[in-house]
């Protein structure tokens, strides 16, 4: 049998081959009654958009791919929702893929490409290196986030992780914290790990007060569990600190809940920051004070990037940061 046209779409629902197209497309300026219409004959005659022939016809698939460590992490979750209503946009639509901070998987993203069904890659990597990167780049339309270094011709978006630290840190300073622990594992991005403990060292120094190696709490899991129970181990082994910094929010939401299980208030004895604002630290108990990214800029800045390289431009890589602040709530009390 013959894969069915969008012709053939349109000669069964009365309607022009552009109509058709906008409404397969999801474009605006199309009646109900007749997007209605069209989607009626397209099920009957179980159409499904051939992108092969989008990408000989225009040379684009109309897909992109967006690959991140963990696509269960809250933050990841949230920045993936926010990118497919900008790639939307352009008419684009996302493809996911999880790495698992494995460098063969990272590998894979650059190497496979989806075997020619995507037009761009959206790419945070953990594992592989600024060289072995561009090694593997060759023609992909590449924009990257996180704190791995890009090669030289790779557009770049990130939020400034030594400042954003430093003002997660001041904070705590601010509310009469002394003794500030730092909660992180170096087997989540550590290139990020290191400018964020830069920030925190940096503003520890500024405030006369030189950073405590005790007081670097090393997670054997990068879990929120994990998080707890560095807490826990911290204090059994005698480590006394009135204030914390986490790498993220779980973290911080699996330090919090430790902390009150061996009776400890938050932000009664300990003051708790994270970082990424995702949703849920509006709801814990207490509520956590946070770094919160500019996530809808990061998101159109990349895909603004995206489209520039897509349509031609093949410059030097372009950096971009975008903004962030802290979100005050009740585990630094308000």
């Amino acid at each position: 049998m013959p894969a069915v046209r969008l012709q053939d779409v349109a000669d069964l629902a009365g309607v022009s081959l552009k109509t058709v197209s906008n409404v397969v497309r999801n474009k605006p300026h199309v009646s109900p009654a007749t997007r209605k219409k069209v989607q009626r004959a397209v099920d009957e005659l179980g159409y499904v958009p051939n992108m092969t022939a989008r990408r000989l016809a225009t040379g684009r698939t109309g897909m992109l791919e967006l690959a991140f460590p963990d696509i269960q992490a809250p933050y990841y979750a949230e920045i993936a929702s926010r990118m497919f209503d900008e790639a939307k946009k352009y008419d684009y639509r996302l493809l996911i893929e999880q790495t698992r901070n494995l460098a063969e998987n990272e590998r894979a993203v650059l190497a496979d490409r989806e075997q020619g069904l995507v037009d761009g890659v959206i790419f945070e990597p953990v594992s592989l290196e600024t060289s072995q990167i561009a090694l593997l780049k060759g023609d992909l339309s590449l924009v990257m986030l996180g704190e791995v270094e890009p090669p030289l011709t790779v557009d770049h978006v990130a939020i400034d992780n030594i400042a954003a630290a430093k003002t997660a840190t001041q904070h705590l300073l601010d509310r009469g914290h002394k003794r500030i622990a730092f909660l992180a594992s170096e087997e989540v991005n550590s290139s990020t790990v290191k400018r964020r403990l830069a920030g925190y060292e940096s503003a520890l120094r500024e405030a006369g007060i030189e950073p405590d190696p005790d007081l670097y709490l090393a997670m054997e899991k990068p879990t929120t569990d994990g998080a707890g129970e560095a807490v826990v181990a911290a204090l059994e082994r005698g480590a006394e600190f009135d204030g914390l910094f986490c790498y993220n929010d779980m973290f911080a939401i699996g330090a919090m809940r430790a902390l009150q299980q061996v009776g400890l208030q938050v932000p009664g004895d300990i003051g708790v920051v994270g970082w990424n604002d995702i949703t849920m630290t509006r709801y814990s108990m207490p509520s956590l004070t946070t770094i919160a990214p500019d996530v809808n800029a990061m998101c159109s800045t990349a895909l603004t990037m995206m489209m520039e390289r897509i349509k031609g431009y093949d410059g030097i890589g372009r950096h971009k940061l975008v903004g962030y602040h802290l979100v005050q709530r009740e585990s630094t009390g308000i």
